[in-house]
């Protein structure tokens, strides 16, 4: 289906465009700090407010409950919290975003993220790093990915960055061919604010990864550098202009399994997450503080000296770093550090658990009782003029968001992003049958919901598969589809979904984490023969860490559907459709791990989704 891009964006172009909280989320704090000068008191406190991975969720969700409705999420929400923020602490708030703004609702892709500038506007953010999926709208209008010269690759992210009043910054983005900053990217990737009298350097990175995790033809022309020599560098540029302190946003993260102590990395994956990896080359007091995403995970730790923040994602969370700085000496003062990440975005919350996460409330859905949530003891409120912001985008989509499709999902399809999923088996099985295709493959990081039980609507099915993705067909011989699939499943990337085959991995991510596999049914692949594989042309792009073995492969043997002009959603949609499909899920098994007991490191454990 193609977007109508231009009539959404019109909407928007001309537009001008925290204490203990009592939210249901870990507070961090370091321990008391002891009895201190007098002049300690009179410390100027920076309140730096952080949200990551948003892809476009700037409407507010919604789950009915026997006892009443919680609602949750969303930027006229959050935009409540901020001002409680601000008035909490005035002229010291920093508000920030760690990237992936973008990609993942269709009432921001159809406005190709003019929506979600827009509503980042009226917040009045400082700073947000670029993501990697900034890159996926790829040309203005409605092809996303650049297969002509005549398209710029850019078109859409260099319409967002004169669209913001905030700048969208990387340091580490520099044209692969002259190894020059683009100069479509309006500055060096740094911004200097003051508050409090304090001069704050910013400065934004994106995950070297990119070329990976967006469309690879769209980014074909960038380097992106290694982290932590640019933030090394960054900062460096940023104390020479005077900077008292200096902040990152890098969409580059890690994940922690307990928040509760900012000092014990125990939980953390320290030997695997890029951003502990770019804290550990950075020599203490580099930074004073970072916001992180792009892995959708918690972090809430001091790592070499500095505060690191990442909430969980699809603007439902944010976090807080709290800093005493002292007024001589303008440093941070030891000791009276505060890191509170994964604060829920509630409108309304349980009365008891205080949590509006659904998953949470699911348990005890007799019990909830919703009541208007609190946060520092002001009761929060949607924020009218954002909510006015989003409305001609929000009446915009409705209609197509809300169309029936004529079919209904009897019980809810989950996925399940590091192993067998019944909503990645549904969705290869059904990629498979209408390619007509020996194997097909379904990257896990594709799949952005899971498929809810009720009537199918267009919007559910876009929530579940937001990308602009091409159904491709590659016709391969059993070898090289051994080694195709060596690859994907080598990579932390998630697993794979496949149908057709019968795959057994070991269960820690190592490159030859592939331990065999057959037809469906035990039988043999013929080295020699060829086989129908049917994917994402995201994947057949490249995609994934896929690149390697696709540039080994003779192009003729890849169709990307270039010239067909639907898309995979599109696609499954009306296959279907026209078998009337009844939405069962698929007899597990087809994934298999060959040595449970084995105990994983960090290192070879999957990174949470792109």
């Amino acid at each position: 289906m193609t977007r109508p891009v231009l009539l959404l964006c019109a909407l928007f172009f001309g537009c001008q465009t925290p204490r203990e909280p009592e939210h249901a989320a870990v507070a961090i704090t370091a321990p008391p700090a002891p009895a201190t000068p007098a002049k300690s008191t009179q410390a100027r406190r920076i309140t730096i407010v952080g949200t990551n991975d948003v892809h476009g969720w700037v409407s507010g969700m919604k789950e009915r409950f026997p006892r009443g409705e919680i609602r949750y999420g969303g930027v006229a929400t959050f935009a409540s919290y901020v001002q409680v923020l601000r008035q909490d602490n005035p002229d010291g708030v920093v508000l920030v975003d760690a990237g992936d703004l973008f990609q993942g609702t269709l009432m921001s892709n159809l406005t190709e993220g003019s929506v979600v500038i827009e509503a980042f506007n009226q917040l009045n953010y400082d700073a947000a790093a670029i993501g990697n999926h900034e890159f996926d709208y790829g040309p203005v209008g409605p092809i996303s990915a650049a297969t002509q010269a005549t398209m710029d690759p850019f078109g859409a992210l260099k319409a967002r960055i004169a669209q913001s009043k905030f700048p969208l910054l990387s340091t580490n983005i520099y044209e692969a061919a002259t190894g020059f900053r683009p100069t479509w990217l309006p500055s060096d990737g740094t911004v200097m604010i003051e508050r409090h009298g304090l001069k704050i350097g910013i400065f934004g990175l994106t995950t070297p990864q990119t070329p990976t995790v967006t469309l690879p033809i769209n980014v074909a022309s960038l380097k992106f550098r290694p982290l932590n020599s640019e933030a090394l560098a960054a900062a460096t540029r940023l104390r020479g202009k005077g900077a008292d302190l200096v902040i990152a946003v890098v969409h580059a993260g890690g994940k922690c399994g307990d928040c509760s102590k900012m000092d014990d990395l125990t939980s953390c994956d320290v030997d695997a997450g890029e951003i502990f990896e770019m804290m550990k080359g950075l020599p203490e007091g580099t930074l004073d503080a970072v916001i992180a995403g792009h892995t959708h995970a918690q972090v809430g730790h001091v790592v070499n000296g500095t505060p690191v923040m990442e909430s969980w994602a699809l603007g439902r969370y944010f976090g807080v770093i709290e800093l005493a700085v002292d007024p001589e000496t303008k440093k941070v003062i030891p000791g009276r550090t505060q890191i509170n990440s994964g604060i829920e975005i509630c409108e309304t919350w349980d009365i008891e658990t205080k949590s509006c996460d659904p998953k949470k409330l699911r348990a005890r859905a007799d019990q909830v009782t919703p009541v208007n949530a609190k946060f520092r003891g002001q009761v929060i409120r949607v924020d009218q003029t954002v909510l006015q912001a989003l409305q001609p985008a929000e009446q915009a989509v409705a209609e197509l968001q809300d169309k029936p499709l004529g079919l209904t999902v009897p019980h809810a399809l989950g996925r399940v992003y590091e192993g067998e999923s019944e909503l990645g088996s549904f969705l290869a099985d059904s990629l498979r049958a209408m390619t007509h295709a020996d194997v097909a493959l379904m990257n896990p990081g594709g799949l952005r919901a899971d498929l809810k039980e009720g009537p199918l609507t267009y919007g559910t099915v876009y929530e579940v598969i937001p990308f602009d993705n091409a159904v491709a067909t590659l016709e391969l011989t059993g070898e090289q589809l051994e080694r195709l699939l060596t690859s994907a499943f080598g990579s932390k990337k998630g697993v794979f979904q496949v149908s057709g085959i019968e795959v057994k991995l070991a269960k820690c991510v190592v490159p030859d984490r592939l331990r065999g596999f057959t037809l469906t049914g035990g039988k043999k692949l013929d080295p020699a023969r060829k086989y129908k594989v049917a994917m994402p042309d995201f994947l057949a792009r490249g995609g994934d860490g896929l690149a390697p073995v696709l540039a080994t492969i003779d192009p003729s043997q890849v169709d990307l559907a270039e010239n067909k002009g639907t898309n995979l959603r599109d696609d499954f949609i009306a296959w279907w459709q026209a078998k009337k499909e009844t939405f069962k899920a698929p007899k597990a098994g087809r994934l298999s791990f060959v040595d449970p007991g084995e105990t994983c490191t960090a290192s070879t454990r999957t990174d949470a989704m792109p």
